[in-house]
């Protein structure tokens, strides 16, 4: 009899961590490795945040809270919702996780049942389909063209609803795109939804603070106040605010449902850090303007990033209206010959090549549901994403054309 469970063989291991490990093991090897396949932020945590958390641990906080989070965290979150997205929750309607992760996990636990459907709109982030399949659910991937901006299309939402579907899942700004949802986009999309009232919508903001060229930010139970009772709205600290060791997300949405991750959360992992917490709170009551320099900054990455890899023979990039990261097509390099002779058949093989040839790590854009794409994060310097630019062309100008057989 084996030990571990069947339903750790529906889902694989996270691409984008998978790629990060070999990079640092690379790294502890002594290759000089440009890593730009990690989505972090590598910007420091706010010092205000940090004197917030010291000043916590002297007052003793250190020891467990509620298991959903403290009411001061969730009166932040329920300030900043208001203020920021014009959305109303009690502090009832409001959860906290050790990131927006595990909310998105809990909430999958607690309401797929085996054979319920999940629409996850394709690119997607690695997570999205295989915490669906670990929560015994099927995730229905509906391709978003790059033609219409990777985003999802109303009509292709139609046809993807059956009477199985309960959720769709919306990230904006999207990893690893980019896109970005205008509010007349997502009311399109909630006019699709308001026939089919057995759907719910989960909508990963994470990335709400990185948008870029003025665009003004959406979500979905603001764009459309008929769903707010059918809208699960997540985000975190994480990337608006340099805080991904820390820990926290948090979510608002219906009471019923906050109440079953309150549950969940009761009976695995119970509270996310006490003093993550508190730093939670200095982030979204204190001053923001490192959120807006921040911002500023991933966009002069972009504008500088973007023109350079459109250069390369065989790379093509899509301009990402929001998060950090590009999503260059890679079709010109299938079929193209290394210099070793290894024929690349797939972008996988394209990211491996990278890494192998010239010490630049990326992710292969099957993980994220489209092909053949490699996903670049641009978290990083403008004289690393520069360097890992140069020798991405340089690599793809030691390809040859791929010989008949």
């Amino acid at each position: 009899m084996s030990l571990l469970a069947p339903r750790l063989a529906r889902i694989k291991p996270s691409a984008s961590t998978v790629a990060a490990q070999l990079a640092r093991d690379l790294r502890r090897a002594g290759r000089d490795i440009i890593d730009l396949g990690i989505g972090e932020p590598d910007f420091d945590t706010p010092s205000h945040v940090i004197e917030a958390a010291t000043a916590a641990m002297r007052r003793g906080e250190t020891r467990y809270t509620a298991v959903d989070g403290t009411p001061e965290l969730k009166e932040a979150v329920a300030a900043k919702f208001a203020r920021e997205n014009g959305l109303h929750y009690a502090t009832d309607q409001i959860t906290v996780g050790a990131g927006a992760k595990q909310i998105i996990y809990n909430a999958m636990m607690a309401t797929l049942a085996p054979g319920d459907e999940v629409i996850v709109p394709a690119p997607y982030w690695v997570s999205y389909t295989e915490i669906v399949r670990l929560a015994e659910g099927t995730p229905v991937e509906v391709h978003a063209p790059q033609n219409n901006g990777f985003k999802l299309r109303p009509e292709d939402l139609e046809a993807a609803i059956t009477p199985r579907t309960k959720w769709l899942m919306l990230n904006s700004p999207c990893n690893p795109t980019g896109a970005t949802y205008t509010k007349d986009e997502l009311a399109a999309l909630a006019a699709v939804l308001v026939r089919h009232a057995q759907v719910h919508v989960m909508t990963d903001d994470i990335y709400e603070h990185i948008i870029f060229d003025q665009r003004s930010f959406h979500t979905m139970a603001e764009a459309a106040p008929e769903l707010f009772d059918r809208t699960l709205t997540i985000n975190g600290v994480s990337k608006a605010y340099a805080m991904t060791g820390w820990r926290i997300g948090y979510a608002g949405g219906p009471r019923s449902l906050i109440g079953a991750i309150r549950i969940l959360l009761g009976q695995s992992t119970s509270n996310a850090s006490s003093v993550s917490q508190a730093a939670a709170v200095a982030a979204l009551t204190g001053p923001q303007q490192q959120v807006a320099e921040q911002r500023a900054i991933f966009q002069q990455r972009r504008d500088v990033s973007v023109p350079v890899i459109d250069r390369i023979p065989g790379l093509s990039c899509h301009l990402p209206e929001g998060a950090f990261y590009l999503y260059p097509n890679c079709a010109g390099l299938i079929g193209r010959r290394r210099p070793d002779g290894k024929v690349i058949r797939t972008d996988e093989d394209v990211a491996l090549y990278l890494l192998e040839q010239v010490g630049v790590s990326t992710v292969h854009g099957a993980a994220y549901g489209v092909s053949p794409h490699i996903r670049l994060s641009i978290a990083t310097s403008l004289d690393t994403l520069e360097e890992g630019c140069r020798r991405i062309a340089q690599a793809c100008s030691l390809l040859s054309v791929r010989s008949a057989p």
